[in-house]
């Protein structure tokens, strides 16, 4: 039985890449793609900094030319260059949402009678397959209104400075989770008795 949860929200390429993923004989039974919405949420933090450390970055420009526009008929004072890298990483932070909700448009989890899929596609393409025999606890978060996360596994990650975090990662921000979550843990149960 094929189950297309929210199949008209599943643009027609995010369709093709899961197909030719696909091995032979394999069928979907599910797909969706993530509530945009839900990953630029997740973004607004870096938003909001945004603000404050473009404005001071672009006050800290202005101060170290002086105070006043340059004039370049004297050449270019390099010193207040040093700010415009920081004037980027602003701006950057500023387009975090654009680029989340970017990200999530061009993602799309499957679930098979074999495994479960997430492909990532954009500037490279990012297939993850989740097949039952390797999953771990599965569970799910749900919000208030029905929406959630299938969390399928954790893997412990580092960030800029050396620190360790567990990083989970599954099916994020999908429409019925408890389905979902439902669905993989079938698929599992399948596979531990085969």
């Amino acid at each position: 039985m094929i189950r297309i949860l929210r199949d008209k929200m599943v643009p027609r390429e995010l369709r093709n890449l899961v197909d030719q993923e696909l091995e032979p004989g394999e069928r979907v039974q599910w797909m969706e793609s993530p509530i945009p919405r839900m990953f630029t949420v997740a973004s607004i933090v870096p938003f909001l900094f945004s603000i404050p450390w473009t404005a001071f970055a672009l006050f800290w420009i202005y101060g170290a030319s002086g105070f006043k526009i340059p004039d370049f008929s004297e050449g270019i004072d390099p010193f207040p260059l040093f700010g415009v890298p920081f004037v980027l990483i602003g701006i950057g932070m500023f387009l975090s949402p654009v680029f989340s909700y970017r990200s999530a448009k061009k993602t799309v989890y499957a679930i098979t009678e074999k495994r479960g899929i997430m492909i990532k596609s954009g500037f490279s393409k990012t297939i993850r397959s989740f097949r039952p025999d390797e999953l771990g606890e599965i569970y799910r978060r749900e919000k208030k209104d029905g929406t959630g996360d299938v969390i399928l596994g954790k893997e412990e990650k580092y960030n800029t400075k050396g620190r360790p975090y567990i990083h989970e990662f599954g099916f994020m921000s999908v429409e019925k989770p408890k389905e979902v979550e439902a669905m993989m843990r079938a698929l599992h149960e399948r596979a531990g008795k085969s």
